[in-house]
């Protein structure tokens, strides 16, 4: 039996070599890049691998946002959304993740573009993960090819707080897949990570191949950030310390759909494991 790939308001599911960079300019020049891969799914229609390929490719809504009542994918952003105020009326929501490999799942940043009834887009979920195991999702509007600005709201990285805002491109990939974070504070250059990628068929070839080339990709994405951590903090980068402020609640609902000018958190940055949040959504 093939397995079905079906996915994405674009054709079927794909997938994306992904080049990975970040720069920092502040307080030391630091650069490194890595190379991944990512899924590019449509949530109702995730993709349905054979038995035997299925420990290279799990999608499992657990991952993803907070618990919901319909406790799947689409469940859980309607749920979120809800929140907001939002209702797609049965849309399209294309996104743009990792899946479990092996057993093993890390999504520094996941991407959700979410469609109204007619396939116009209403609005961009970034959802973005620590180390430590702690989530935070942001609600961007539609912005095309175009950057929004969106406040800094959860600590990512031992090396900074929650002060300054970043500036956010994220158009819906389509046979090129082109992100660009910055983060921007007062009197200092700005920190930039992008993801760049191109589109193939998410076909079994593809997926063993990809097995070879990038092997265990989830956990090669934590010991990434990890030495990376590692040489900021041997360059004596000083760490932040974690405020009670870094700590408050977010909720569903506290970003209402009449301010979807928000801010949105950069998915880069290692976090130390002291560095865990609390920050949770219902």
């Amino acid at each position: 039996m093939r397995p079905d790939y079906r996915g994405g308001n674009r054709g079927s599911a794909a997938l994306y070599r992904t080049r990975i960079t970040h720069l920092r300019r502040a307080p030391v020049h630091h650069y490194f890049e890595h190379r991944s891969y990512s899924w590019f799914v449509d949530v109702d229609a995730l993709p349905r691998l054979p038995r035997w390929l299925r420990p290279f490719a799990v999608f499992d809504a657990r991952d993803h946002l907070w618990p919901a009542a319909d406790d799947t994918l689409r469940g859980r952003v309607d749920a979120y959304l809800a929140g907001k105020g939002i209702d797609l009326g049965g849309g399209t929501v294309t996104a743009l993740m990792h899946a479990r490999v092996l057993g093993h799942v890390f999504n520094p940043l996941t991407l959700y573009w979410c469609h109204d009834v007619h396939g116009v887009l209403q609005c961009v979920i970034a959802e973005v993960h620590n180390l430590s195991g702690d989530r935070h999702a942001y609600l961007l509007p539609p912005a095309d090819d175009h950057a929004v600005m969106v406040d800094k709201r959860f600590r990512a990285s031992a090396f900074s707080g929650t002060d300054g805002h970043y500036l956010v491109r994220a158009p819906q990939p389509d046979d090129t897949l082109d992100v660009t974070i910055s983060l921007h504070r007062e009197h200092q250059p700005a920190f930039v990570a992008t993801m760049r990628g191109t589109r193939r068929a998410a076909g079994i070839r593809q997926i063993l191949a990809l097995q070879v080339t990038a092997p265990l990709a989830p956990l090669m994405n934590v010991l990434s950030m990890r030495v990376q951590a590692a040489l900021l903090w041997l360059r004596r980068v000083p760490l932040v310390p974690d405020r009670a402020g870094d700590r408050r609640v977010t909720t569903a609902a506290s970003t209402p759909r009449h301010q979807l000018s928000t801010r949105r958190e950069c998915p880069v940055g290692p976090i130390m494991a002291r560095d865990r949040q609390e920050t949770r959504s219902p």
